[in-house]
């Protein structure tokens, strides 16, 4: 490895997130011979094979495997040490790398504006999922923060920070819409709009159904919030959503007074335990926890109040 270079690392890292050597010479601005080449001095500095094709897959050895780690370890330090200087100048550049689950997209633009403002020096990636991926990608270590309506079981450090209730959605028509502290065994008699199997949502709407005995007819599955209001407003069934939800086109809907609802449920800030966040990250994360207070003022929502059980 004493032959190997920095730059043939990161041709490296690009194949093996890829898969291909295609994609990472798109994504590096070289040509695929280029690529290709790189690979063959690193693999012979490394003294094992780093890729394996079967078919037309391009797979990682299990000495890939591990340099594949590695980079990701030398890359992060890396970014560390640039962060650190540029704190150490009194600047803050560097990246911030975000996932937050499908409901946060409604609000976290919206306050990733002014920290973007605050500090144009920084690059932000937003990647935005369902809660099972949420979870892949936190196994990985492939962001800073991950912004989550549920805590996961495993070792992780979370700051609560908003509210995020559950509610019943239903057309703005609806004839329950005027009915008052309406019983939850009425939701059986409606056609019901449901997210995607893997959803927090979901889990949290099914959890509170099984304690009541209470089965509503599916009618449809969708795999994002925007599909399921779309559903709702074309007249197809009733749903429960997160409030945050409703911003954009309130008029649209009405929120059923059903008992039991809303759901309390609580945005959270995680990242795993034993990660040290970058001066980035942790710049964003005491941001976000003051704007939060502010959006929650602006918006009608509260400020997280009361810690869930994990």
């Amino acid at each position: 490895m004493k032959q190997a270079t920095l730059h043939q690392l990161k041709v490296f890292e690009a194949a093996a997130r890829h898969s291909s050597f295609t994609r990472a010479a798109e994504e590096l601005f070289l040509t695929q011979p280029t690529v290709s080449m790189q690979i063959k001095q690193l693999t012979k500095s490394v003294g094992l094979p780093l890729f394996e094709q079967v078919g037309k897959r391009l797979f990682l050895t299990e000495a890939g495997r591990e340099l594949f780690a590695t980079c990701r370890q030398i890359f992060e330090t890396i970014a560390q040490f640039e962060m650190t200087v540029a704190d150490l100048n009194g600047l803050k550049q560097g990246q911030l790398r975000l996932a937050v689950i499908t409901t946060a997209k409604y609000f976290i633009p919206r306050l990733l504006g002014p920290f973007c403002q605050l500090y144009p020096g920084i690059e932000i990636s937003l990647q935005v999922t369902n809660h099972e991926r949420i979870l892949e990608r936190m196994v990985n270590n492939m962001d800073d923060l991950y912004i989550m309506s549920q805590v996961p079981e495993s070792d992780v450090n979370y700051e609560p920070f908003l509210d995020n209730p559950l509610v019943v959605f239903a057309p703005v028509n609806h004839p329950l819409a005027k009915e008052k502290n309406i019983p939850i065994e009425r939701l059986t008699n409606e056609p019901f709009i449901m997210r995607e199997p893997g959803s927090g949502t979901r889990r949290a709407v099914q959890q509170l159904f099984d304690e009541h005995g209470v089965k509503v007819k599916v009618k449809l599955e969708l795999g994002s919030n925007e599909a399921i209001k779309q559903a709702i407003a074309g007249g197809l069934g009733i749903s429960v959503l997160s409030r945050h939800t409703l911003m954009p086109d309130s008029s649209e809907f009405s929120i059923l007074d059903v008992e039991h609802f809303p759901i309390k449920r609580t945005w959270y800030m995680v990242y795993p335990s034993g990660k040290q966040l970058s001066i980035v990250a942790r710049t964003y994360y005491e941001y976000l926890l003051e704007a939060a207070k502010k959006f929650a003022e602006e918006s009608g929502f509260s400020v997280y109040s009361e810690v869930e059980d994990k």
